[in-house]
């Protein structure tokens, strides 16, 4: 099988290359190759390696060239710095998945297409009331956040919530401008599968780290930003109280999700997940304790508006539609990721 992986050069996309490589799939990356000074060494010898940006319709019309299946990996991702970078999330996230698919369109591409997204196109994860049940958690006030009010109550009676597993039929609701052009890049990728013909599934990532992982960078997750912070022997600042949950899936298994997509016919958005969660301070405390000598991790009660309380996914679907239980547990894979390179 001929594949195209958009983003191939990068953290999780690396990392699908070198699986599809491996098994012996005949293998195109795409890589703009700004996130490195060369081609990574990591790139398997038999990859076919084009530089160029997904804005470049001549570089794009001979990548799709041939193709039998596209792995879409390719995107600007994390918060960002400020509201300032809206207009570069969206040239490069809604615009370059528009240019992929129109480059598709315009050689008949009906394959396989599998693309990345992620978790945050929920916004908030699911709640339940005591009395109201299921209920929507409102955006938080930057009010409330400054008292160190971090848990959403309920919109109808202001009782505490409890978060309960989010299934792929929830509401979307992005929070911040990386995910609105997630769940933008969602509905160009369906669109594009019902009048092409092509079989189309979203991946929704939840936290995914591991080797190779970007540090040092204001997009970078946060399982990198306590990891270098560590590294330099200072405390990882953990925002809020460190009670966010969220569920930290290693990039081995994302890469394994990626494959079982690929080669499956399961049309729709599937979560990505461990379906173990823990908490972001849960996260900073494995870190440093796998690291002797590291500093405790620091709870400073800061915040930022575009974050959200607690996401957690059901695995369910990603089980029956792609057979994908993630492998690495939370301990194993942290204690690991403690001593990976990063990039």
């Amino acid at each position: 099988m001929r594949v195209l992986v958009t983003g191939g050069a990068g953290f999780i996309g690396g990392h699908v290359v070198e699986r599809l490589a491996a098994r012996g799939d005949d293998v195109v990356v795409l890589d703009s190759l700004t996130a490195h000074e060369r081609p990574p060494a990591h790139l398997p010898d038999s990859v076919e390696l084009i530089v160029g940006d997904l804005a470049d319709a001549e570089v794009l019309e001979r990548a799709v060239e041939g193709v039998d299946a596209v792995c879409h990996q390719a995107a600007r991702v994390g918060l960002g710095v400020d509201f300032d970078d809206v207009a570069d999330y969206v040239a490069d996230n809604d615009g370059g998945t528009a240019n992929l698919l129109r480059a598709l369109w315009r050689r008949s591409f009906a394959g396989r297409l599998v693309i990345a997204s992620s978790m945050v196109v929920y916004g908030e994860g699911r709640y339940r009331c005591p009395e109201h049940g299921d209920v929507r958690a409102e955006p938080r006030r930057a009010a409330d956040l400054d008292a160190g009010r971090f848990e959403p109550g309920c919109p109808r009676c202001g009782a505490d919530l409890a978060w309960a597993p989010v299934f792929e039929d929830a509401r979307l609701d992005p929070r911040n401008v990386y995910a609105a052009t997630k769940v933008h890049t969602e509905h160009l990728a369906f669109l594009y599968g019902r009048e092409s013909g092509a079989r189309v599934c979203a991946l929704r990532y939840h936290n995914v780290y591991g080797p190779r992982m970007p540090r040092d960078t204001p997009y970078a997750g946060v399982a990198s930003v306590f990891r270098s912070a560590l590294e330099a022997g200072k405390a990882p600042r953990v925002f809020e109280d460190g009670a966010q949950t969220r569920d930290f899936v290693h990039v081995d298994d994302v890469a394994r999700a990626n494959l079982l997509a690929l080669d499956g016919a399961w049309e729709g958005a599937c979560n990505v997940a461990s379906g173990e969660p823990r908490s972001v301070g849960d996260m900073a405390r494995a870190l440093a304790a796998a690291m002797p000598g590291a500093p405790e991790p620091v709870v400073t009660g800061e915040y930022r508006l575009g974050d959200v309380r607690h996401v957690v996914a059901s695995p369910d679907l990603a089980a029956e539609a792609l057979g994908f239980r993630a492998e690495t547990g939370f301990a194993e894979g942290m204690a690991a990721f403690a001593h990976a390179p990063l990039r």
